[in-house]
């Protein structure tokens, strides 16, 4: 089990309709569902993947997020989770729209490339990290787009939606991002964790 799994379940409250975006082989979907009371849906574009959820009793359509959330009406979730993809996917500015307007609230992680770790072995080593967040070769990562926490901060403005909560998680231990802390957060964070909406449009 991933640590944010327990930080995810926390924050979703109970009999909410979830949408799990890029589930893969529907871990964090099954967690949920074990520990906790909610209606709990994925997408996801690997038909194999696909395939072992539906083995395990999981609710799974094959589907890319960049074209297929479309399919779901407007706030048709209470929330929709999209877990360390992000940075994976071509246009991350469509994909966060249709999050917030398929979900009331989106949950989103990222791995942090602001990470020390990955400072560090860019400046000695002058090759792109192999982390535990980020366990690709250069070569061969799903990751196009290098964000850190500072950069999902800034991207909230450009996008103009409301970060409602955010969490650090480093070493398995969890802690609140503020604008105060946000610079060290952003050195010794493996992940970020943002709990986000749209802003009120009154």
């Amino acid at each position: 089990m991933k640590p944010e799994y327990q930080i995810i379940s926390n924050i979703i409250t109970e009999n909410s309709r979830v949408l799990d975006v890029g589930c893969d082989d529907g871990n964090l979907m099954e967690f949920l569902k074990q520990n906790k009371k909610v209606d709990i849906r994925g997408i996801e574009i690997s038909k194999k993947k696909v395939q072992i959820c539906i083995s395990k009793g999981l609710t799974v359509i094959e589907g890319n997020a960049e074209l297929d959330l479309k399919q779901f009406p407007n706030e048709s979730f209470d929330y929709v989770i999209l877990g360390q993809t992000l940075q994976a996917f071509v246009s991350p500015e469509i994909v966060i729209k249709e999050l917030l307007r398929v979900g009331k609230k989106a949950i989103v992680t990222i791995p942090n490339f602001g990470h020390w770790k990955v400072r560090l072995n860019l400046l000695f080593k002058g090759t792109m990290p192999v982390t535990k967040t980020l366990p690709n070769d250069w070569y061969n990562t799903p990751n196009i787009h290098m964000c850190t926490i500072k950069d999902f901060f800034k991207f909230s403005e450009i996008m103009n939606f409301k970060i409602f909560n955010s969490l650090a998680l480093a070493n398995k231990n969890v802690s609140k991002i503020n604008n105060s802390n946000l610079f060290i957060k952003n050195l010794f964070s493996e992940l970020g964790i943002f709990l986000i909406e749209k802003h009120n449009e009154n």
